[in-house]
């Protein structure tokens, strides 16, 4: 091999000389004293897909054009807002490619599209790791952030390799193209922080998400209390149980201004899981006078609804997928008078007297899949909403704004919705898939996870709700004791989910103390092993740190007791 002058190629170069392999070089390559990559410029490559072509577009200063289609991506201060035109065109996505030399000493932990399954975690490079909405990226040294701002018109995700940074725009209209026509769409807006040395990589994460959200919308109070779905699991559920757990809440609470909620999860409704969420079911046969007698009792009331889901008559045309075969009709949210279903339920839950409401589903019920399974693709491919002029981020966005306006005053909580589009609009967002009340196992993956690496989130987004504390007899007490004292202390929303059968002299006590703690404003908690584990065990609580065994003596059985 020829002799190299030395410092004149990286490492990874080095390597590949040593093995006999080209080494290429970048023209954009350039060394760096520090670990931080510059993006905040026009890509050097942007690409269109078409429904059924792929398009390079020729680059004139800070636009790309080619074939009637234009992206103009032009730094503004801060900011890399990028802008699509495609009169004519079936656009499907875009994407822009930064070349630069990326550290190998990078560690990257990913956000994810809805809610979290137990897969954040910091890692080293990936290039085909698909990192929705924003990631970080740890050097060593400091955390740099790289994102694209709250409530934009396109979902979008990163990738990261050892040559250069991508970001992938997604404007489909479900699965098939967009047709934009003559306006210009405000695709995405990118926007990058350069962390510090003399911050944590948790309080960098936390400084990035706030500059990501302009203005999150957030509970005037902490949030705590009950719900019911972990032990009932929409079953064993009534009007008579929801006040005897109504009761318990105000009893356990402390006294002051901040009461505690008590939530109606799955199980009230005439179908369950789906609507139509008109009435209240045989066991459930007076909502405002529940709701009432709620209050009476010293809770806030809240209630549970899936909003696109009816067992009702829906003409072919207004359902989503139509002829798929399912039981249920999802409702197609483009058509104005499946939107008005929506509105009006909404309306209806704040006339009954509940003052939080508890959306699911919508995720799921608009794309067809769980966020575990979106991946790069997020749908099936060869459908599209009835209205195809909007991108699937723009009628998102139009549903949970209708849902925020028919709501008002009271209190929303998106459970199995898109966390970056629910920003600035919904007060509290579930951030993690189900914890549960039968194998701690899948609370510990859940509701850890997510409240360790979405965290930064937390009132920078939203209020977190990393989902219940279940306290039931399927449950060993030592463990679920731990999750619920996590939670209390954690800064979030704590609510508990309490089988009557679990009550006794040291299980009362203990939510007690927790209600006590949850009521009050606190700091964040900040997971301080979370680049070693998808489960952190050590917490920084008020200026504290605190140490919690996951596991027990029996490990991380995945079966239930």
């Amino acid at each position: 091999m020829e002799s190299v002058p030395k410092n004149r190629f990286s490492r990874r170069s080095l390597i590949a000389l040593s093995a006999g392999l080209p080494v290429v070089a970048s023209p954009q390559t350039t060394r760096r004293t520090d670990g931080y990559v510059d993006i905040l410029r026009s890509p050097d490559v942007v690409t269109a897909f078409l429904e059924n072509d792929t398009v390079s577009l020729t680059r004139d200063g800070h636009r790309w054009t080619a074939r009637g289609i234009a992206v103009e991506a032009e730094p503004h201060a801060s900011d890399l807002p990028v802008r699509v035109e495609a009169p004519d065109a079936p656009l499907m996505r875009i994407h822009l490619r930064w070349r630069a030399t990326v550290p190998e000493r990078w560690r990257i932990l990913n956000d994810q599209w809805e809610r979290s399954y137990g897969d954040l975690e910091w890692r080293g490079i990936l290039g085909e790791r698909v990192l929705p909405w924003y990631f970080l990226a740890f050097d060593g040294q400091a955390t740099h952030g790289y994102g694209v701002t709250t409530g934009g018109a396109s979902f979008a995700f990163w990738q990261v390799d050892p040559v250069g940074i991508s970001l992938w725009i997604d404007l489909r209209n479900g699965g098939g193209a967009v047709r934009l026509g003559e306006r210009t769409l405000e695709a995405a807006t990118v926007r990058t922080r350069r962390g510090n040395k003399d911050e944590s990589a948790f309080e960098s994460a936390r400084r990035f998400c706030r500059t990501l959200c302009a203005q999150p919308r957030l509970p005037p109070a902490p949030v705590y209390g009950g719900n019911n779905w972990y032990y009932a699991y929409g079953r064993n559920c009534s009007a008579a149980n929801i006040q005897r757990d109504s009761d318990l809440m105000a009893d356990l609470a402390p006294s002051g201004e901040n009461r505690p909620f008590m939530v109606i999860d799955d199980g009230w409704s005439v179908t369950n899981t789906a609507g139509p969420w008109e009435r209240g079911n045989d066991r459930f046969p007076d909502m405002p006078a529940i709701a009432a007698a709620m209050k009476t009792r010293g809770v806030l009331p809240g209630i549970w609804l899936r909003p696109l889901c009816t067992t009702a008559v829906v003409p072919e045309n207004a359902r989503l997928r139509a002829g798929s075969g399912q039981r249920n009709s999802i409702l197609d949210p483009t058509i104005p008078e499946m939107m008005e279903i929506v509105r009006q339920d909404m309306r209806r839950m704040v006339s009954w007297g509940f003052e939080l409401i508890k959306h699911d589903y919508t995720s799921f019920d608009l794309l067809g899949r769980w966020g575990s399974a979106m991946g790069a693709d997020l749908t099936d491919r060869g459908w599209h909403f009835a209205d195809r002029s909007k991108t699937t981020a723009e009628i998102t966005l139009a549903l949970y704004r209708t849902i925020r306006e028919a709501a008002g005053g009271a209190l929303i909580i998106g459970c199995n919705t898109f966390g970056n589009l629910a920003a600035g609009l919904f007060e509290l967002q579930r951030t993690g898939d189900d914890t549960s009340g039968r194998e701690f196992h899948r609370t510990r993956r859940m509701g850890v996870n997510t409240l360790a690496f979405r965290g930064p989130q937390h009132r920078a987004f939203f209020d977190l709700d990393a989902d219940c504390a279940p306290i039931t007899p399927q449950l060993p007490w030592d463990l679920a004791s731990r999750w619920m004292d996590l939670l209390a202390r954690s800064g979030t929303a704590l609510f508990v989910s309490v089988d009557p059968k679990a009550l006794n002299a040291e299980t009362k006590p203990a939510i007690q103390r927790a209600f006590a703690t949850a009521a009050t404003r606190q700091e964040i908690a900040e997971p301080l092993d979370w680049m070693d584990t998808t489960t952190p065990g050590r917490w920084r609580i008020h200026s504290r740190t605190v140490e919690y065994d996951w596991y027990g003596p029996e490990g991380g059985t995945p079966f239930p007791r």
